[in-house]
């Protein structure tokens, strides 16, 4: 789910990278007759004359192949390539990534097609294909979040601060300490060692709470995104409760586990035990939207919409502050025309209402409109949210929150910024919200 704001130069990362998911599912689909679709992956700073050298041998390359369909097919690929490369003065900042080919469309006939794209965050992949299928693994590098997560790691040896983005684990700082032991000494001198064994922890304690400050807070604030304390003694525990710990970090602690090591090798066991905590963030944060949503409809605000129709129009007038969408919607927004006046309009349906061509018929004249254009409407949303400084949330059906509001609001949604009045009869218009036939929004 994102949580950065519309401003127009801000990278939404949740968005981005549905963007990507979505690419992903669109070229793994793609097939073709023969080595004939092209993968061009090209990695920042990388001189762009070396990949203008690149297609050119290869076009000579091609140029030898003894099938004539496929070498024409391959030889296209290289053109279209070639002609989208010169486009660019130079390589984006985070890289450039070209796909080319002739694919076979699900009626058999083939197709040309060419995706060109720079990659919302900087890509290491540099690779050129020639196959039957496009390259699709180095995209999936993309997916991996971006957000920096601390560990404390105490035992009774000394206390290990690291950090994870990623798969990439960074050790930041560590220190050793030499504790008391219990001891079975009687008389006078037993109050005396246990004294100051509690001393000595407690001074361990305020070292590690003074270094942590040090490590994961910067100009005020705290430099990762959630705190997993860690340890084989009690010392995590006495650490999360104590006042010396820093109280913008005590409100970050994500979970403490217990791992059977320290320094290092701690380390990289609680990285293991947490994995499914820090899948979790998400969904915490995803149920703290959906709560608040929620809550807005319980009081019946009128600051909350749902539905598609309802959600539309709230939109184009510019009402939605956030713009929440399950993040495998299946409605598809339909440019069609109207072959008697020319005009143009929008139509929302599932791919099962869209089979049904009444759907695509205006109820007063029964005239059958002209499909122009089909797009998922997600990801219309997704390239047309900022123009309304609408937020786009996603979110999943995972968690109780979310699959309340697929199965019972449709899956999308929003909170507005003011009140919008809509009417009664919104719903008896538009049939398409109970899943029916579908009517025009």
């Amino acid at each position: 789910m994102t949580s950065s704001g519309p401003g127009g130069g801000e990278v939404d990362e949740a968005v981005e990278q549905w963007k990507i998911r979505n690419l992903i599912k669109k070229l793994t689909a793609c097939r073709g007759n023969g080595t004939s679709m092209i993968s061009l992956l090209i990695p920042p700073k990388s001189p762009l004359a070396h990949w203008t050298r690149l297609l050119v041998e290869e076009y000579g390359t091609a140029s030898n192949i003894k099938s004539r369909v496929n070498r024409l097919s391959v030889l296209s690929a290289i053109t279209s390539t070639q002609q989208k490369l010169k486009q660019y003065k130079s390589i984006p900042p985070n890289g450039l990534c070209i796909y080319s080919g002739t694919i076979t469309t699900e009626d058999g006939k083939e197709k040309k097609v060419t995706f060109a794209f720079e990659p919302f965050k900087a890509m290491s992949a540099k690779q050129y294909r020639c196959d039957n299928k496009f390259l699709v693994e180095p995209l999936k590098e993309l997916l991996e979040s971006d957000n920096t997560y601390g560990f404390i790691i105490m035992d009774g040896n000394g206390c290990l601060f690291g950090t994870l983005t990623g798969n990439v684990k960074h050790i930041q700082h560590m220190f050793t300490v030499e504790l008391p032991k219990k001891h079975r000494r009687g008389g006078q001198s037993s109050v005396r060692f246990a004294r100051l064994r509690v001393e000595a922890r407690q001074n361990y304690v305020r070292k590690c709470a003074e270094n942590a400050s040090k490590q994961f807070i910067s100009q005020d604030k705290p430099t990762v995104s959630g705190l997993i304390l860690a340890g084989s003694a009690g010392f995590k525990e006495e650490l999360k409760k104590s006042d010396l710990f820093d109280q913008r970090l005590k409100r970050i602690v994500l979970a403490t586990v217990d791992v059977s090591y320290g320094g290092e090798n701690g380390f990289n066991q609680a990285i293991e035990l947490s994995q499914e905590t820090l899948r979790d963030v998400k969904f915490v944060k995803e149920k703290k939207l959906l709560t608040s949503y929620m809550s807005e409809v319980d009081r019946d605000t009128g600051r909350y919409c749902f539905g598609v129709d309802q959600t539309l129009k709230a939109f184009d007038m510019g009402a939605v502050d956030r713009l929440i969408v399950w993040e495998n919607l299946d409605i598809y927004r339909y440019d069609v025309k109207n072959p008697s006046t020319g005009e143009d309009d929008v139509k929302y349906l599932t791919k099962k209402q869209a089979e049904d061509k009444a759907n695509f018929k205006c109820k007063k004249t029964q005239v059958t409109f002209d499909v122009m254009k089909k797009q998922l409407l997600l990801e219309w949303l997704t390239e047309n949210y900022k123009t309304q400084n609408a937020i786009l949330e996603m979110i999943t059906d995972r968690s109780q929150q979310g699959m309340q509001f697929v199965k019972g609001f449709g899956g999308i949604g929003g909170l507005l910024r003011y009140q919008v009045p809509f009417l009664e009869d919104d719903y008896a218009d538009d049939e398409s919200f109970d899943g029916s036939d579908g009517d025009w929004i």
